[in-house]
This record gives C-alpha cells, structure tokens and sequence, in this order.
C-alpha cells in the first residue's frame, strides 16, 4: 500500500493482521474507478470484512481460541519465511520473503482482497512509524519489497493474504531487526485530532473490549469538509490498527461508501490497553496517513444472572466469545 514507513507507534511487542489490521480491513476491492464496497472480505479472518480482531483456532483439546492476528509466524499449514531478518537503519533494503504452504513449498496463487495479492505491513515495537507496501510476487514464490526503516530496533513484518482455493485469510507475523542507535520511546499520544499535510482528521467513537464498536474518522482540510475522497484499495479510507504491548493485529472493515467527509469502520478490541490506528486516505492523487493513539477502559460488565428458582437444575454454560 504504497506509503513509505507510516505505522507510527510501535509500543513493546507487535505480533500482527491491524488486522485494528485496522488491519487493516480487507474487502474485496473495486477497481479505482469503481464505487468502493461497503465492507471487506477479511484476509483470514473469522467475520466478512476486517471485522474481526482475530480467528478461532483450535488446541489439541479442541478448545476453540481466539487470538488477534499477526502474533504467528505460522498457522493453519502456512508460514512467512523472511530470507534476512536482519537489517540496517535508514539503509534502503529490498525486503524478500515467502509464504510457505504445509507441504514446505511457496505459495504462489493468492485470492485478491482489497485489489491486492497480499498486503506487507512493517511497523516498529514503539509504533512510532509505519509502512503499508505492496510487494511483487515472483514465479518461484518469492514476494519482495523495496524499503527502509527509519530507525534502529526491533520491528515486526505482517503478511496479510488469502491463499487461492481458501475462504478464510489469514496475517502472519515475523521480526525484523534493524541494527544501529536505539533510542526507546513511548507510546505517542496524539489526542482525537491529528493534522498531516495541511489535512485536518478528527477521530470518534471508542474501543470497548470483547464488543464490537464504531469508530468515525473525519477528514476536513482549510476548514471545509473534505467530500471528494478517491478510492483507495476498494475503499474511501483503510484502517490498520495495532496493539500496543504484543502488536496484535486487529481487522477492520469500513462501513462508509460515500466520498467523505467521514469515514467510517467496525471492529472489536480484544482487551483494556493502548491501540495505535493508522488511516490511510486518498485525495488528489496522494494516499496520506493518519496516526492515532487510543486507550481502551474496561470490559463492559456483564448482565446480572437471574434468580435462581427451587425447581431448577443448575447447568453451567460459557459467555461466548465476540467474532
């Protein structure tokens, strides 16, 4: 997704999808001339669109689990193989990696989700950058990326695709180490408003943990609503967000198929902490990015049971789980 370095905020351990994969959402894309679609398809994830902030798995006892997407190198039969982890600050680099299938072989045939083969996002631990590419696919299965990170420290690379002849996507993640000057630094905050290029978003609505929510970015610039926004990957905003802690990558999908000024995306918060969400918008031409830092409270409190009666037999049963 053509923005050089732009997750910004990478807060001690990302494994992941965005997808709030924000991630990212992923819907089946229109082509650019085309009305974008409501909601995306999720590249490996359990709901239609990047709705999700991860997918069921299931433990060798058959318990299913839920985990946000990205915190795996390898899953479901599929692994990313990074040829070199191992990288130098502000040096251009050409990023190359595969995506193994069970039998040991690259894969070579993807399902196209939000006009694209695979999505390559690179973010920092601290979160204080970030990258959206898009890699080309050679014939031997090879993806490869040109890029370069901004800084020294350890980052995290996230696949996100769908093999072809699968109904579920899926994002993988791997580490990438960046050698030279570190210098940690916390989480960034940012506030509900953020400026970048003479462009003005405003952020609403809130992450609430293990409940789906609505989050409403509003782009204005000089003042003036912004009402003609272009379509980007088959949509008029693509949204990555990320935990801070592990960067977990959690899916989104954008609810919004009108040119602006809001756009508008669904996802679920797999628990209390920071997020760091990253907007990526088009307009005249030029795809910008939008960072934010949000902080989620506590799990909404679950309803009081009823009143037991005499007659009843006692069962037990489980909360469920929010997809």
């Amino acid at each position: 997704m053509n923005t050089p370095l732009r997750i910004t905020a990478f807060a001690a351990g990302l494994a992941a999808s965005f997808g709030l994969a924000l991630g990212v959402g992923h819907a089946t894309g229109s082509g650019p001339t085309a009305k974008p679609a409501g909601g995306h398809a999720s590249a490996g994830h359990a709901s239609a669109g990047h709705a999700s902030a991860g997918h069921a798995e299931k433990s060798d006892a058959g318990a299913a689990e839920h985990l946000p997407g990205g915190l795996q190198v390898s899953e479901r039969g599929y692994t990313l193989s990074v040829d070199s982890p191992f990288v130098t600050a502000g040096s251009p680099t050409d990023l190359r990696f595969r995506i193994l299938g069970a039998d040991g072989k690259p894969v070579t045939a993807y399902q196209q989700q939000h006009e694209k083969d695979l999505h390559l996002i690179v973010a920092p631990r601290d979160l204080s950058t970030f990258q959206h590419l898009h890699p080309t696919l050679a014939a031997d299965g090879t993806w490869s990326a040109p890029t370069a990170v901004p800084a020294a420290g350890e980052y995290r690379v996230f696949a996100d695709f769908t093999p072809a002849g699968q109904s579920e996507g899926l994002t993988l993640g791997a580490d990438l180490h960046a050698a030279g000057d570190l210098r940690p630094a916390p989480l960034p905050e940012t506030g509900r408003t953020v400026t970048v290029d003479g462009y003005t978003v405003t952020l609403g609505g809130d992450l609430t943990p293990g409940r789906s929510g609505r989050l409403t970015l509003s782009v204005s610039k000089d003042g003036k609503p912004v009402t003609d926004l272009q379509p980007y990957l088959g949509a008029y905003g693509h949204l990555v967000a990320l935990r801070a802690g592990d960067l977990a990558y959690l899916h989104v999908h954008p609810d919004t198929t009108t040119p602006g000024p809001e756009i508008a995306f669904t996802t679920t918060a797999p628990s209390t902490g920071g997020y760091r969400l990253f907007l990526d918008f088009k307009h005249g031409d030029t795809v910008r990015t939008a960072a934010f830092t949000l902080t989620t409270g506590g799990p909404t409190a679950p309803a009081p049971a009823a009143p037991a009666t005499p007659a009843a037999e006692h069962t037990e049963g489980t909360a469920g789980h929010q997809h």
